[in-house]
């Protein structure tokens, strides 16, 4: 049971292995959902107008990069390097784009830089998945295919020796 939860995904079954990747997506996904959650509430900003509400806290995104970076070690421990970067790390990026983006500008601020706001927090995100990543790549034991099917294996022939001069 342990080599089916721990060993490499390359080594298992087709289906295993993307249920296993979409089962990740999901996860963080629903960190995300869970520790930054959308709030939907009557702000009256204006009259009549109704908006929602981001809720952010320091201990929910404690919470949040705490399960990402787990997440980002079991894959990274499993998997190609990328897959991590993939799994853990897009799909709250997107949820986040998702949820600015669906977010109206602050009263008496013109051109929110909410842009600025997702570049930055996905490429914060994204390091801690790829430093997570790294880290537990070094515990991964050795397979013996570390390239992953990318270089295939060539021997030269030993030379032979000529006949036109001295052997020494």
């Amino acid at each position: 049971m342990t080599e089916k939860l721990l060993g490499p995904l390359s080594k298992r079954p087709w289906t295993e292995r993307w249920l296993t990747r979409l089962l990740g997506a999901v996860l963080s996904s629903a960190a995300y959902l869970l520790c930054v959650p959308r709030e939907p509430r009557d702000h009256p900003e204006s009259a009549g107008q109704a908006t929602e509400t981001i809720q952010v806290t320091g201990p929910g995104i404690a919470v949040l990069a705490v399960c990402l970076l787990l997440l980002a070690a079991y894959f990274g421990r499993r998997d190609a390097l990328a897959w991590p970067l993939l799994l853990v790390a897009v799909p709250p990026a997107t949820l986040l784009y998702a949820a600015l983006r669906a977010h109206p500008e602050p009263p008496g601020v013109s051109g929110w830089p909410w842009s600025l706001t997702w570049a930055f927090a996905t490429l914060v995100g994204s390091a801690g998945v790829l430093v997570a990543t790294t880290v537990a790549r070094r515990f991964k034991e050795d397979t013996g295919d570390s390239m992953d099917g990318l270089v295939l294996a060539h021997q030269r022939p030993a030379p032979t020796p000529t006949a036109c001069g001295p052997q020494v």
